[in-house]
């Protein structure tokens, strides 16, 4: 029985018979080399391949077939990296879509220069040669958060269930629903975002409201009504109380807009926004708890500002076609990535002088400076919680500490 020796022992021998190999003739080398072959556990025509090599065994091994990685320059995997962090992690396809909207801005915002042959490649880049470029600096994080909502029975009759919403491609029928920001605890009180997409554009607009009353709730919804480029002519949710009561009824119904609701428990009914309360919310935001006025402010600011257009002119996203199964799997076809700003465009309901209007707004804004200023409000923002979290929890302490010194008087006066 023949041992196999380790990588370093094969490597020593190698280079031991290397150059006695070379020297020997065509007899001498076929014992060499079947003892090499023997010894090391090697193919024959490799052994060949690697006796005849004026390199290592290392350096054979580092050899790959195939053509030349013209996309792995440094100012390429920069631009790419750098505008991957800038839109907040796109997936590969919406950030393929993306560079042509932030191509222009990049050396401007970085100070970094573009030869002709980078500008090119990066041109030319595939979504797969993204995806393998980014691998190395790809980071998940799982979070979980809470549910929150709480059923609104009362009124269900008064609202009907519409479970077909991606069949509309007319601008103006949205969904809602609002996400907590309790940091994992849904005691006392604190801020949510009303969250709203449009489900033939994906356009999204955010409101923050505090403990999500009915008031509160009905005036973000208007607040954001106003700065839409369009109408609302349909509007969809599921059964939480902050939506299924008179207030917005009445409101809607004054205004004909078409008011619907998911299927109790269905969570898929409402798949649009669904997604939105991460891509947008909590990925930008993340699970901390906001339960200051100072917050709510700072979070209305932002989203009345910067991070609307941002959203909205320069990130494209995907829209599912059709989905169908084939045997045991379920196949999804998707359109091309896009922003929400190019599919409002593109429709023939939305008038050419608000079309205007969006085309010069954007032409005036730098994605790069965008993203940058978002990312110094939300860090102000996220900031200011860990400080009102760290008082909370001194304050619990005091409070715990209080408790057992009048547990201790207690019991010294009842001995």
């Amino acid at each position: 029985m023949v041992t196999i020796m380790g990588k370093t022992s094969r490597n020593e021998y190698y280079q031991s018979i290397r150059e006695r190999y070379k020297k020997s003739d065509k007899h001498r080398k076929k014992y060499i080399l079947n003892e090499f072959c023997k010894i090391c556990g090697y193919n024959r025509k490799y052994a060949i391949r690697l006796l005849n090599n004026n390199g290592s065994e290392n350096q054979e091994r580092q050899k790959r077939p195939g053509r030349r990685k013209k996309y792995y320059k440094q100012r390429v995997i920069e631009f790419i990296l750098q505008t991957w962090l800038s839109t907040h992690h796109l997936c590969s396809k919406r950030l393929k879509a993306a560079i042509k909207d932030w191509l222009p801005f990049y050396t401007t915002a970085k100070g970094i220069s573009l030869t002709g042959e980078d500008l090119k490649l990066i041109e030319t880049v595939s979504s797969r040669t993204i995806d393998r470029i980014l691998k190395p600096y790809r980071k998940k994080y799982k979070t979980y958060g809470m549910a929150t909502t709480k059923p609104g029975s009362i009124l269900k009759e008064f609202i009907p269930i519409k479970t077909k919403q991606w069949d509309e491609t007319k601008p103006g029928f949205l969904e809602a629903d609002t996400v907590a920001h309790c940091g994992g605890s849904i005691a006392g009180d604190f801020i949510f975002t009303v969250n709203m997409v449009d489900i033939a554009t994906n356009w999204t607009i955010q409101r923050a409201v505090w403990c999500k009353g009915q008031k509160g709730v009905k005036e973000a919804i208007i607040s954001m009504e106003n700065t839409l480029p369009f109408k609302i002519l349909g509007f969809d949710t599921d059964n939480g109380s902050e939506f299924l009561n008179w207030n917005l009824i009445s409101y809607f119904k004054n205004k004909k807009v078409k008011f619907s609701r998911s299927r109790p428990y269905e969570k898929n009914d409402n798949a649009h926004i669904e997604g939105k309360n991460w891509t947008v919310v909590r990925r930008y935001l993340g699970y901390e708890r906001f339960d200051t006025m100072e917050t709510l402010n700072l979070l209305n600011e932002l989203y009345k500002s910067d991070w609307y257009k941002y959203l909205n002119y320069f990130l494209p996203s995907v829209k599912l076609k059709s989905k169908d199964r084939v045997g045991s799997k379920i196949v999804k076809i998707h359109d091309e990535a896009r922003t929400p700003l190019e599919r409002l465009l593109e429709s023939s309901v939305i008038k050419n002088e608000v079309k205007l209007k969006l085309r010069k707004e954007k032409e005036r804004m730098n994605p790069y400076l965008l993203s940058d200023e978002i990312n110094r409000r939300t860090e102000k923002i996220k900031q200011l919680a860990k400080y009102s979290k760290s008082g909370m929890n001194q304050r619990s302490l005091s409070d715990e500490v209080k408790n057992i010194v009048n547990q201790m008087k207690n019991v010294a006066v009842k001995k």
